[in-house]
């Protein structure tokens, strides 16, 4: 059986890579820079994993993931869909009537009285709590998570286990490295675009193919861009 998302960033943890930079994220109009390792980029995974364990989500469920539609290339965003991958459960964007759990971007406005947990994101750079606290009826993840365990076990998973739904494709977790696959290694610029899309450039290339990513999200000048390029060694 081909090596399943989650077994790979443990393999790229253990690796003599494994603190090199994996993810890096521009927000430029934001002034945001966060750099993440593989070892960095699993520490939140598997504290978002006990998260998740906490919230009773569990293998075979869905997680609606409509942070996914407001900051596709945020490193957060990267964070729970590994997460999700890693406890089993599907990542489902624009199709949450199945879901679970709804995690957001910083406005849970749009999801009141929702009858499931919801978890609101600040997308701040350095991963802070909201600006403004929530209802009881919200989570708010940067204060939820910190406190969860560094290292969670890994969940035994059979490579036809659901990993992603959205208004176009159902992929399983075999899928998504199948998805990923035929790019040559290397350090990627990335511009987000659909979360699918955003997906496989920032997250699984880079697992599957090697190399990492360096995702610029927002409106940036050409001139800055390249700036970032060089700055980042990007190769492709």
């Amino acid at each position: 059986m081909s090596e399943l998302i989650p077994d790979r960033l443990r393999r790229r943890v253990r690796s003599g890579g494994g603190g090199e930079p994996l993810l890096t994220y521009y927000e430029p109009a934001a002034g945001a820079r966060t750099e993440l390792s593989a070892v960095t980029l699993l520490n939140w995974v598997d504290k978002t994993s006990h998260l998740l364990d906490e919230l009773d989500v569990a293998a075979g469920d869905v997680v609606g993931l409509p942070l996914a539609l407001v900051a596709p290339g945020h490193w957060v965003t990267a964070v729970w869909e590994l997460a999700c991958w890693q406890v089993g459960t599907a990542v489902a964007v624009g199709v949450e009537s199945d879901a679970r759990l709804l995690v957001t971007g910083p406005d849970w406005s749009a999801y009141p009285g929702s009858a499931v947990d919801v978890v609101a994101c600040s997308l701040h750079p350095l991963g802070l709590p909201l600006a403004e606290r929530p209802p009881s009826s919200v989570l708010d993840y940067a204060a939820e998570v910190r406190g969860q365990a560094d290292v969670h076990a890994p969940v035994p998973l059979s490579a036809g286990v659901p990993a992603w739904v959205d208004t176009v494709r159902r992929l399983t977790q075999g899928d998504l490295a199948a998805a990923a696959s035929g790019r040559p290694p290397g350090r990627r610029l990335v511009r987000p675009g659909t979360p699918w899309s955003t997906a496989c450039a920032a997250v699984l290339e880079p697992l599957v193919a090697g190399g990492s990513a360096v995702v610029v999200a927002g409106p940036v000048e050409e001139e800055q861009l390249a700036r970032i390029r060089r700055e980042e060694r990007v190769d492709g």
